[in-house]
């Protein structure tokens, strides 16, 4: 006995004139736990990771060799005498100890230079957010055009005008300019408005708390993270600052480390310099140090500084 076989009806011809129905695209679904992933965002972002490391890694292995094996080995290898130790040891007694001398400074900019901009930064800041006063749009405007002037247009002028004041080849021709902060006044300010609720404010003076109390017990903490970024932009700026220290100091007892180190590089191009490009790379690579323990331990703060106020209720 054998099986029928049945055949699928046949689908009637579309009438002449009538064109078929266009077919629709299957859409993937998109959870909302799992983002998208673009291959074009991965490689490009691998390129940037790849160009920020890649000199990290250059910095770091070329600090354990010696002079000689900078010339003779790899650049991005290691070679066959390790003496990163005895770098380290040289750096700091290279010149009577010299290292030393541009590391402090450096922290003494930092310190002064940095640390009193945050500060200026946060009372302005807060002063522009929340309170009313005359001539405030024009604060605004000058504010946002300081943010577009870059710092070294205003090298020469103050320059200039420190060297009429007796200041050039002292330490406060580069700890004034690092006072004033544009960027991060405005930062601030743009961050006060959004994390010190005004009402929190005249609930805290009808309690009778006066200015200064309601700033220290009150906004002073809700601040925090706007602080930490603020004071994270400010101390790279003043510990990165090359080209005021340079037209601003002759004395080498007050250059900063990048001062210091661009000088030790100078050398081999002198006439019987020593050439000691293994204590610049060492020094270069105990320069940066401290800024990456800085943003490693203050990384939260800085991230949720960073997106204050781009979600809004």
């Amino acid at each position: 006995m054998t099986t029928p076989v049945t055949t699928p009806a046949p689908t009637a011809a579309a009438p002449a004139g009538v064109s078929s129905p266009p077919r629709l695209r299957r859409v993937e679904e998109h959870r909302p736990g799992r983002p998208r992933r673009s291959k074009l965002l991965t490689v490009l972002t691998s390129l940037v990771v790849l160009y920020t490391v890649v000199p990290l890694i250059w910095l770091v292995i070329n600090a354990t060799k010696t002079q000689a094996g900078l010339g003779s080995s790899n650049g991005l290898w290691f070679a066959d005498d390790f003496a990163l130790w005895e770098n380290i040891r040289d750096t700091f007694t290279y010149g009577d100890g010299i290292f030393t001398r541009w590391l402090l400074n450096t922290l003494l900019y930092v310190v002064l230079g940095a640390g009193g901009a945050t500060l200026l930064a946060v009372l302005g800041g807060y002063a522009l957010a929340k309170f009313d006063f005359p001539g405030k749009r024009g604060v605004f405007a000058t504010v946002i055009g300081a943010v577009a002037v870059p710092g070294t247009a205003l090298a020469v002028p103050t320059f200039l005008m420190f060297s009429k004041m007796g200041l050039t080849d002292t330490p406060w021709a580069v700890i004034l300019p690092s006072l004033v902060s544009p960027f991060g006044l405005y930062l601030m300010w743009v961050f006060a408005s959004e994390a010190i609720p005004t009402e929190l404010l005249e609930a805290a003076r009808m309690d009778g708390a006066g200015e200064a109390r309601t700033f220290f017990t009150v906004a002073l903490p809700l601040l925090a993270p706007g602080i930490v970024t603020v004071l994270l932009f400010t101390t790279v700026a003043t510990w990165n600052n090359y080209f005021l220290p340079l037209i601003m100091l002759k004395d080498p007892d007050w250059y900063p480390l990048t001062l210091g180190l661009s000088a030790w590089n100078s050398q081999a191009e002198t006439v019987g310099g020593e050439v000691i490009f293994n204590l610049v790379i060492t020094g270069s690579l105990l320069t940066i140090l401290p800024l990456v323990v800085a943003f490693l331990f203050l990384q939260k703060y800085w991230q949720s500084g960073l997106a204050a106020g781009s979600v809004k209720e």
